[in-house]
């Protein structure tokens, strides 16, 4: 196990420079000159000449990149070229909202999307197979915008005043606040990795809440996530229950489901020990690409629902050609997504130990 996923570990070095120059060339790309953007009628050929050279972008592209790696290794991120903080402050406020946002669709579409395959698969051809996959061709025809808008109706307007409201939108209530933690424990001479461990725990608000034992606050997050991980992670979840199908299937057609049958085992106990497990792989494969999809594609829901993560930032940052900004996203992004696939790789040898010698 530890062999294979050091093989594993050493293939992320090229991917991550890879996605580097790719970002890099690619932001770089894009029409339209920062100082432009940023200072609009104020911008003069001298300004933009200062702004420029200030922020390294006089030098030529190679050594632009060459610098910015440097600079990555050491754990320097940059500076926004818009409002002049660095990267690091900023991921250390956008990126929680998004990883709250993907773990609880994650789990909402897991959960749901592997019951209703199951059923699916183990009552074939009934109607409450063709129901649940019409349902989950539903879900990804669905789009996200849309549901996410009909769920806030329904649950802040139709339902309002019943147990069953929600917020329709933002992060927290009216008088809920984050309060760092570093203010909480006392922590003064917090610098560099360390800061920025604090910042991701501050400003996640359920583990905040938790840290702090202030239960009251994690609840009320957790309440405003509930329409937006529905609403992400439909699509997510029809995915996932039409491979749990298919993939289960295709196992309880085996020759080992039969002697397992035929030898007397319970029934429940052939599909969840025997066929269950041989299915995880696909399924654990789709996982991991819709963990992905979801930190990398919540625009519109943190859109429609305001709240501030990397997606609505991202798209910010995009419009401005705040190149640092882009550039940073998108490197937390990849070293997650990269993470999230070597987490699949160990399951992978966790559920089939024939992949462990390969």
């Amino acid at each position: 196990m530890i062999q294979f996923l050091t093989r594993r570990l050493f293939l992320v070095l090229p991917v991550l420079v890879g996605i580097l120059l790719v970002t890099f060339v690619i932001t770089r790309l894009v029409p339209g000159d920062p100082c432009y953007v940023m200072l609009g009628e104020k911008a003069t050929i001298a300004t933009c000449n200062d702004f420029k050279a200030r922020f390294g972008l006089d030098k030529s592209i190679p050594e632009q990149f060459a610098r910015y790696v440097y600079n990555i290794a050491q754990g320097d991120f940059g500076t926004s070229l818009k409002d002049r903080r660095p990267i690091t402050t900023i991921i250390g406020e956008r990126l929680p909202m998004t990883i709250e946002l993907t773990i609880l669709a994650m789990i909402f579409s897991t959960i749901f999307g592997i019951l209703l395959g199951v059923i699916s698969a183990l009552k074939r051809n009934s109607i409450l197979d063709t129901l649940t996959m019409l349902l989950a061709n539903m879900g990804v025809s669905m789009p996200v915008f849309w549901l996410g808008l009909l769920l806030a109706y329904l649950f802040a307007l139709v339902l309002k005043g019943t147990p069953f409201q929600l917020p329709p939108s933002g992060r927290l209530s009216a008088g809920m606040s984050i309060i760092p933690l570093a203010k909480t424990w006392g922590i003064t001479d917090a610098q560099g990795f360390k800061a920025f461990g604090l910042a991701l725990l501050s400003n996640s608000a359920i583990l905040n809440g938790l840290l702090t034992g202030n239960f009251a606050l994690t609840l009320d997050a957790l309440k405003h996530l509930i329409l937006p991980s529905v609403a992400v992670g439909t699509i997510s979840l029809s995915v996932i229950a039409r491979m749990t199908r298919s993939s289960l299937l295709e196992v309880l057609g085996q020759d080992y489901i039969r002697t397992a049958r035929a030898k007397g085992l319970r029934y429940a106990l052939v599909i969840r020990k025997h066929a269950l497990r041989n299915a995880l792989i696909p399924i654990v494969t789709i996982i991991g690409i819709q963990t992905g999809n979801l930190l990398s594609g919540a625009v519109l829901t943190e859109t429609i629902f305001s709240l501030p993560g990397v997606g609505s930032r991202m798209v910010e940052a995009i419009l401005g050609r705040d190149y640092p900004v882009v550039q940073g996203f998108s490197v937390v992004i990849a070293l997650i997504f990269v993470f999230t696939n070597l987490i699949v790789d160990a399951s992978y040898a966790y559920l089939d130990p024939r992949v462990r010698v390969k």
